[in-house]
């Protein structure tokens, strides 16, 4: 069995000294402050991971409980209490329970107050505000459970790099409650904040012993992720093994065990993702889009529906359906790999701004002023056509059927083909003129989904082109780094140094990005005088400032410690460690190719079907709105041309058509669920194929936020176009 290096040693005595004389002296306050500092690690680090949300969700918990704590029943609690456990909050059942109705009544009754204050009576906005409240007491009572699930799918994403670490320090050093100390300071939150907890869990003597503690944290798991607890119970088992050739092939096991079962598991999300994702497809893009169709009719044709009303469905409730069934459809996703989101790096920054450099300074501009700019630019021209109408009410541009432009002052005089501003005089004279329903201001109308989702794409795409590059390359070197560290661990075991064995394998892979690591390594070593533990980790000059990789970071470390130890253990640690990685990589790579079929699909919804379609029907919409808006004015003036004993038909003919809905105001709700379903699918496959990848997240909402909304405003300007040039040609225009 390999002996514990006296540093470890130093470590272990110095913390249960640290113990021993908290409790031998408890009337020395300096002793007891040092006591008290150390058992507050891990509320330190909780404070400073934890998600902000949850904080002000705490404080709302815990304030609702003293207002009017309300009890759930005892296997209700117990439920939520797990949860609570699993999420780090510091939260009561009793607390979340309460304000799950409290919230909802406030809700209600503001929202029913606000309607009647705003719209002056109607049922529509206070039963919404009713029946959305009463359906929020069952999503906010399971809160919770909610938070539990996402952490376990942050914490599970990170499950096979937990194991290869703890693996990894274990085949040199044999000490559990050391290797998860190791794991838990390479590891990201949320995972890293569970092991931190293992550890505080012995040093405040809640468990007097590492394995205890384990067992304890392992038991959330149990209902979740066995593969994750039989890998742990074999890694506790090596530690029984007195043979040393056993206990490392108990080591090599429990990674073999969580690799496949992983797989495994994923096979089987692979084969049952299909249906959600058809379901998510038709709640989402087709049953929505197919009902916008009639939508102008039902605007037309019913008295009292306005656009408000059909933006409350398709922009509230729809998106708000569909990311739910997204989530749950991530929710039982598996164990998968993740990546590190390397750009909170306080190295990589800077990156996420736009840096010009001017001579030998570099200033950094942050994206949210283009992104500011956008919008407003884009707001501007989408309003010009209300502006103009508010600062010269009758002042309009109009084409004849002939093809001249003509200026119009006064909306009553003249009845032109197409209008760029087009208000027009409502069926209820009180509402005076109504609009715009012109061309022009319909064309115009496309740059308000262009404002939101131009400016947020943008903002997403530049905070993270750059950082995601770094990464890649970093990606690019993991993928090699098995080979590399392969032949390091030969040239150890040739009996070379460490400082020397860096510089034989750079001249062995020159063009590759594991060369010139290796080669950034060497030259520090040799040209620069640096240490061996100073050329790779440095923060100014170390070659893993180039290549932020915890992988990487990982197998340096571990060639640091086994180097100790002798060349012999360190070249059988790079050679272990090499063969990990690679392992690692194969499955990697097998549950993309399961992935890869629903990614490709979903992908060309977002990228293509989706604001194409929506696209068509606004066209489609717009040339509806113009036939209507023509019959209408059409049927007016027949009725004041009849004569009085045929003004009961004409009357009856007229009163068929109702105001009917600007494509303007369309708009606001066609391309805003355009750009909210894009944003919404986006994360959804993210999730699907990447896990809890927040920098692949920012990234893709960047890309995909630009580009559909871009397609969608581009097409639908074309559509409609070339569909309401039909429509005149239907039904004509009045200027000759």
């Amino acid at each position: 069995m390999p002996e514990i290096s006296e540093e470890e040693m130093e470590r272990l005595l110095a913390k249960y000294k640290t113990k021993l004389e908290v409790n031998l002296a408890p009337e020395d306050e300096e002793v007891q402050s040092i006591g008290v500092i150390r058992s507050r690690a891990y509320q330190d680090f909780k404070k400073e991971y934890l998600p902000k949300h949850l904080s002000w969700y705490e404080k709302a918990c815990n304030q609702s409980e003293k207002l009017f704590k309300i009890v759930p029943d005892k296997k209700k609690g117990q439920a939520l209490q797990e949860s609570i456990d699993v999420c780090h909050i510091n939260v009561t059942p009793a607390g979340t329970y309460s304000f799950s109705f409290l919230l909802p009544i406030a809700y209600i009754l503001v929202g029913v107050l606000a309607s009647y204050l705003l719209t002056g009576g109607g049922m529509f906005f206070p039963m919404f505000f009713l029946i959305t409240g009463g359906i929020m007491i069952f999503p906010l009572g399971n809160a919770p459970h909610f938070m539990a699930n996402s952490w376990r799918m942050q914490a599970s994403n990170q499950m096979v790099l937990s194991i290869f670490y703890v693996v990894t320090y274990m085949r040199h050093t044999s000490n559990l409650e050391l290797a998860i100390d190791f794991a838990a300071e390479h590891l990201s939150p949320p995972l890293s904040l569970d092991f931190k907890r293992i550890i505080w869990n012995i040093e405040t003597e809640k468990y007097p012993s590492v394995k205890e503690s384990i067992d304890a944290y392992l038991g959330g798991w149990r209902k979740w992720n066995m593969e994750f607890i039989e890998s742990m119970h074999l890694i506790e088992g090596s530690l029984l093994e007195g043979d040393e050739n056993a206990r490392v092939s108990m080591l090599d096991k429990s990674l073999d065990v969580i690799l496949q079962e992983t797989y495994e598991k994923m096979l089987h999300y692979a084969q049952n993702l299909k249906s959600p994702i058809t379901m998510l497809h038709m709640l989402g893009i087709i049953l929505p889009i197919l009902g916008l169709v009639i939508l102008p009719l039902v605007v037309s044709f019913m008295e009292g529906v306005y656009w408000y009303h059909l933006s409350t469905l398709y922009n509230l409730i729809l998106p708000a359906s569909v990311y739910y069934l997204g989530r749950e459809i991530l929710s039982k996703r598996p164990t998968g790999y993740g990546s590190v989101d390397i750009s909170k790096d306080p190295e990589l920054q800077k990156y996420r701004n736009f840096i010009l450099k001017i001579g030998p300074s570099e200033i950094m501009i942050s994206p949210i002023y283009l992104s500011i700019f956008v919008a407003a630019l884009c707001l501007l021209l989408a309003f010009i056509p209300i502006l103009a109408h508010i600062a010269s009410p009758g002042w309009d541009i109009a084409t004849t059927n002939g093809g001249e432009i003509k200026i119009i002052t006064d909306y009553a005089i003249d009845d032109g083909k197409f209008y760029l501003i087009g208000y027009q005089m409502s069926s209820k004279p009180e509402r005076g003129y109504i609009g715009p329903f012109g061309l022009g201001a319909a064309l115009l109308s496309s740059f308000l989904p262009l404002a939101v989702g131009l400016s947020v794409g943008l903002y997403y795409k530049v905070r993270s082109k750059n950082v995601l590059k770094i990464r890649d390359e970093s990606k690019k070197l993991e993928a090699e780094f098995a080979s590399a560290l392969f032949q390091l661990g030969n040239r150890l075991g040739d009996g070379y140094p460490a400082e020397i064995a860096f510089g034989k394998v750079a001249e062995a892979i020159p063009d590759t990005i594991s060369g010139q690591f290796f080669g950034m390594v060497a030259t520090n070593l040799g040209q620069v005088g640096m240490s061996l533990e100073q050329s790779i980790f440095d923060p100014q000059n170390g070659a893993l400032r180039h290549y932020p990789s915890d992988l990487i970071e990982t197998s340096m470390k571990v060639l640091m410690e086994s180097a100790k130890k002798g060349p012999l253990v360190a070249a059988q640690a790079m050679i272990n460690v090499s063969r990990y990685v690679r392992e690692m990589h194969s499955v990697d790579e097998r549950l993309k190719d399961l992935m890869a079929d629903t990614i490709s699909s979903m992908n060309s919804q977002i990228k293509f079907l989706t604001p194409v379609i929506a696209a068509i029907v606004i066209g489609i919409t717009s040339m509806v709105t113009t036939i209507l808006g023509k019959l209408g004015g059409q049927l007016q003036k027949l009725q004041s041309e009849t004569a009085a004993s045929q003004a009961g038909v004409s009357m009856g003919l007229t009163s068929l058509f109702g105001d009917g809905m600007p494509t303007f105001y369309f708009q606001i709700i066609v391309g805003f669920y355009v750009v909210q379903i894009t944003y919404i699918l986006t994360i959804i496959v993210n999730g699907i194929e990447n896990g809890v990848d927040e920098l692949a997240e920012n990234y893709n909402v960047g890309q995909n936020m630009t580009r559909s909304t871009v397609m969608y405003c581009v097409v639908s300007a074309i559509v409609m176009l070339v569909f309401n040039m039909i429509a005149g040609n239907i039904v004509g225009g009045g200027l000759e």
